[in-house]
């Protein structure tokens, strides 16, 4: 009997079955692969969305928090007023229409919506809208929350619609009193249409909800005074009859959890939330899921695209060796067919490309028309910083005065002039100063800045000490001072320019906190240009943030934003000089200001 050949070909049969086998384990490589991306390109979409919502609700709240930092600081300076407390005290006609006029000339200056004096007994008795037909002139708001709070706590906030204008808005209110006689309140109104408006550019949707749940602000106008959650019908009832809201109906917004997010009616959502010192509010951001879904499912399709071209050529390679004569034209055509396809894909993602870089030229126009709203923002988060140490240096001659008025009154009592006369001049000396540093920190708050020009700078180092000087005091900071010509005057804007040297000061404070004798010194020398050097016995700079230092949101503190330096290096550039890293005297960190002689 003839032996078995084990080198017997394999035949057609056994060839077709592998065929289908590799084919079969191909499909089930690429199906796994599918059901995998998918739920990769979920998880991503979901995490990149809230990560843009996390960065935008930060920064949208940082918008508010400078809008409200901006105003709340009014209504405190105002009750000092003299011409407020006159018009109070005395009710005449002639005190209340020339408050009028100031009052009208502040809220167009300060762009507050309108500023408001209410007697004790709830009438209004001057407002900066009193030439209009709308005025609040001689209108009793006794009835109003925000009058009853300030009367009752000193002070009180609240949202809500204007019972004349019908406009929704902010009611800050501060009680005035003098010599422990509560005389009125004033009220100042803040409306938030610019800043809604802003908001609005983006694609998310911004809400702040108030104590209540009722949406008071919004980027979607249409969300306006309805609930983010059900609230019941008699609550409902009792918040209708605040008047608040007006004849808002406070339904809830259409609103359903689902898959990490939230869906409004038929839109997706990633949600954010941030806390903000609004009357018991909450910022709410949040982000289109489709756009961030959209860009993981398309690289989804290329990983599973780049997979599936790995898996058809093993499959045509196995093919071919197969069937190497009879299928060698058919994997030709299907290698054409492939090269075509990937042409396509190829001519489509550079479309994608070039969509990707117009968008990102729209980009970079958007940041710098934004660059100078963050110079703002920096400088009206400046102010919240220093706004206790400006507290501070006018309680001190606030209270010196009151000490030098009441012992004027017993030096008239004792038939003693001369010595009450010497009073009252010291009294005058410390009201100047309480006006300097006013005038310093509403010049420091300005919106739009002054054309460049010669500025002091003596006059320059002198305001910025006015501004930040009682923080130093008050961490036991020795701050040394040096000017070596007082005449000096450089080209500059001196708001900005005093913005630069508060932002190193501030930074300088912060590095040697906790140092056993902290020390900052202040130098300026050369004469063109002149050098100003501000230099500190901190730790340093990391070497880490050494080639990004300038770059923004780079920053070396948990807390920090990275802004200061890159917006105080965009100011020098601005004016034609520079701002460098220096090595500080003492073994931390120094900086720089090189500017142009005027």
């Amino acid at each position: 009997m003839p032996l078995k050949n084990d080198s017997t070909p394999v035949g057609p049969h056994t060839n077709r079955r592998r065929l289908f086998v590799a084919v079969a384990i191909g499909l089930a490589i690429l199906l796994v692969a599918a059901l995998g991306l998918a739920h990769w390109a979920a998880d991503r979409a979901g995490a990149q969305a809230d990560v843009e919502a996390r960065q935008n609700a930060r920064a949208h709240a940082s918008l508010l928090e400078s809008e409200l930092q901006k105003f709340r600081l009014l209504p405190r300076v105002l009750t000092e007023f003299p011409d407020v407390r006159a018009a109070l005290a005395d009710k005449s006609d002639a005190a209340s229409r020339r408050l009028d006029r100031e009052l009208e000339q502040l809220a167009a200056r300060t762009d507050a919506t309108v500023i408001y004096v209410i007697d004790a007994d709830g009438t209004t008795i001057a407002a900066s809208n009193w030439r209009a037909p709308t005025s609040f002139v001689g209108e009793n708001y006794r009835f109003r929350p925000y009058f009853q709070g300030a009367m009752r706590d000193g002070e009180a906030e609240l949202f809500a619609l204007g019972t004349v204008s019908g406009r929704p808005g902010l009611y800050l209110a501060r009680r005035v009193d003098v010599g422990g006689r509560q005389l009125g309140v004033i009220v100042l109104k803040v409306e938030f249409d610019k800043l809604e408006a802003r908001w609005a550019d983006s694609a998310a949707a911004t809400l702040v909800i108030d104590a209540a749940g009722i949406i008071v602000m919004s980027s979607e106008p249409r969300w306006r005074f309805r609930s983010f959650v059900p609230i019941s019908a008699a609550t409902q009832q009792r918040l209708r009859a605040t008047r608040s809201y007006g004849d808002a109906r406070l339904d809830p917004l259409p609103v359903e959890r689902v898959d990490g997010g939230v869906r409004v009616g038929a839109e997706l959502y990633r949600q954010a939330d941030e806390r903000v010192s609004f009357p018991g509010g909450t910022l709410r951001l949040l982000q289109p899921a489709a756009p961030a879904r959209a860009s993981a499912n398309a690289t989804a399709r290329v990983a599973f695209l780049v997979l599936l071209i790995l898996v058809g050529a093993a499959i045509i390679t196995l093919l071919r060796l197969v069937e190497r004569q009879t299928l060698r034209q058919a994997a030709h055509d299907a290698l054409e067919r492939e090269v075509a396809a990937r042409t396509r894909d190829l001519r489509t993602a550079n479309d994608e490309l070039r969509l990707a870089s117009e968008r990102q030229r729209e980009t970079d126009r958007r940041y710098r028309a934004a660059r100078e709203e963050l110079a703002q923002a920096s400088r009206l988060g400046s102010i919240g910083q220093i706004t206790a140490g400006v507290a501070h240096e006018i309680n001190q001659p606030i209270a010196a005065i009151r000490t030098f008025a009441e012992n004027s009154l017993r030096y008239l009592e004792r038939a003693e002039p001369d010595k009450a006369r010497g009073n009252l001049d010291t009294i005058v000396a410390l009201t100047a100063r309480v006006g300097a540093i006013t005038n310093e920190l509403r010049n420091f708050a300005r919106r739009k800045p002054t054309p460049l020009g010669p500025v002091a700078v003596q006059s320059a180092v002198d305001g910025t000490l006015l501004l930040i000087g009682d923080r130093l005091r008050a961490q036991g900071i020795t701050l040394d001072v040096d000017i070596e010509n007082p005449a000096t005057s450089v080209h500059a804007d001196r708001v900005r320019l005093e913005q630069v040297l508060v932002n190193l000061l501030q930074n300088a404070a912060d590095a040697v906190h906790g140092e056993k004798e902290p020390r900052i010194a202040l130098h300026a020398h050369g004469s063109d240009p002149v050098h100003i050097d501000v230099c500190d016995n901190g730790p340093g700079v990391p070497a880490t943030l050494l080639p990004q230092l300038f770059t923004p949101f780079v920053t070396g503190r948990p807390d920090g934003l990275g802004l200061g330096l890159a917006i105080a290096s965009d100011i020098m550039a601005e004016f034609g000089g520079a701002l460098t890293l220096i090595p500080s005297p003492f073994g931390g960190a120094g900086f720089r200001l090189t500017l142009r002689l005027a």
